[in-house]
């Protein structure tokens, strides 16, 4: 048997050939191979990868080529495969392997190029043991989603670990606050509570929030129940605890975001309304820039800011459709799960905004570094000499927001 897999390094993800793959992967965030690794674990092909034939001698495994990779010449020992499913230790992948005709080097060389691919899982045991049944079958998708996305070898074990010990406090029941609650618990994390003492009125209804049933009555009770219908076991009440992020949904609350950058609180500011989405600056406070960091750079840039911030009210109606609530929550929730996961880069909402302008539906990234004479002290840890180069936009964007607004004459 000849089976050779190679990862291209800078994509991560397999070249295929004529004949396919050639070479053989450097272990990249996947499960080590090492012998007493081999032999401790229970592998398993990773949860979302499917097995199939490229020809008769070639077995790719997943369909995306960003995610799949592929064994040639395997010949009878394809059906080791089959037995990767997490309920034998390699020993016992081996012997089995080996009533079915197949040599134990040509079984050991399968696991190790699989794992070496990182398309190997081992979920702890202990782990398994303490998710209930029911929260293993619900959370089945974050833990396949995690593995893939973070090339964890542990099934994404470890991604709901941190979910599990986190808490996270939304402010702001409405469209968006209450989607993302309900995002959040629905992915895992342990502790979600819903700070507003607005009562529910029909503009707050949205799918993944607050119902017709939730009008009249108080809307952090009613995303409180929101959660319950999706997760029942996270707990919504709140103790008065110090959250590990809070997210910022509601009107902007100068005392809140003084208190929150005083105790060091985590926090994403995410908005909706004249029909744009805004997601971020995500504020590590004196790591990254904050939301004065923000005001101070588009107060460079148009000095009526000031101003035009002091008058800011609460629209009614917000210019905040479902479908723009719904995609502003989603992505506030993924830059909340990146924060508390903490496995890849560093979030992209930190000294940025992430922004979606009708009707284009496209997301654009805005860069807002620390200022240097913001007294939240980024600016100071970052080295910023300057405030050049703030509110540029990437991924295409083009940096119109944050200026003077765009003239005509009367």
């Amino acid at each position: 048997m000849e089976s050779v897999c190679r990862r291209e390094p800078v994509r991560r993800h397999v070249i295929i050939g004529a004949r396919g793959l050639r070479g053989v992967c450097a272990g990249d965030g996947g499960m080590s191979v090492a012998g007493d690794s081999m032999c401790a674990m229970k592998p398993a092909v990773k949860a979302g990868l499917q097995p199939l034939w490229r020809d008769r001698d070639t077995l790719q495994i997943g369909v995306d080529p960003r995610r799949a990779i592929a064994l040639t010449g395997l010949g009878k020992a394809a059906a080791v495969v089959s037995l990767l499913d997490g309920s034998r230790d390699a020993a016992e992948v081996v012997s089995t392997a080996r009533a079915y005709g197949i040599p134990p080097d040509a079984t050991n060389r399968v696991l190790g190029l699989l794992a070496s691919a990182g398309v190997l899982n081992d979920f702890p045991a202990h782990l398994h043991r303490a998710l209930p049944e029911y929260l293993r079958a619900r959370l089945a998708p974050e833990l396949a989603c995690a593995s893939l996305a973070y090339a964890d070898g542990d099934g994404g074990a470890r991604t709901i670990a941190r979910r599990r010990a986190a808490f996270v406090r939304v402010h702001g029941a409405g469209r968006i606050g209450a989607c993302v609650a309900t995002f959040l618990a629905a992915s895992g994390v342990a502790r979600v509570s819903c700070a507003d003492g607005g009562r529910t009125v029909p503009a707050d209804l949205a799918p993944a929030g607050l119902t017709q049933a939730d009008i009249g009555h108080a809307r952090e009770a009613g995303v409180a129940r929101a959660i319950r219908r999706i997760a029942p076991e996270v707990q919504t009440r709140d103790d008065g605890a110090q959250p590990d992020l809070a997210v910022l949904t509601g009107a902007r609350d100068a005392e809140l975001i003084a208190a929150l950058m005083r105790d060091r609180v985590p926090h994403l500011a995410v908005k909706a309304d004249e029909a744009i989405g805004i997601v971020g600056p995500l504020v590590e406070p004196g790591i990254s820039a904050c939301l004065r960091c923000v005001d101070m750079s588009k107060a460079e840039r148009d000095d009526a800011w000031p101003l035009i911030l002091a008058q800011v009210s609460t629209a009614s109606p917000q210019a905040c459709d479902t479908v723009l609530a719904a995609a502003t929550a989603a992505l506030a929730s993924a830059q909340a799960l990146a924060y508390i996961d903490g496995a890849g880069p560093r979030p992209v909402a930190a000294n940025g905004t992430l922004e979606l302008v009708l009707p284009e539906w496209q997301w654009r990234r805005r860069t807002w570094p620390p200022h240097p004479v913001c007294t939240c002290g980024a600016g100071t840890a970052a080295g910023t000499g300057t405030a050049a180069g703030t509110g540029s936009a990437t991924s295409g964007g083009e940096a119109a927001a944050g200026g003077e607004p765009r003239a005509r004459s009367a």
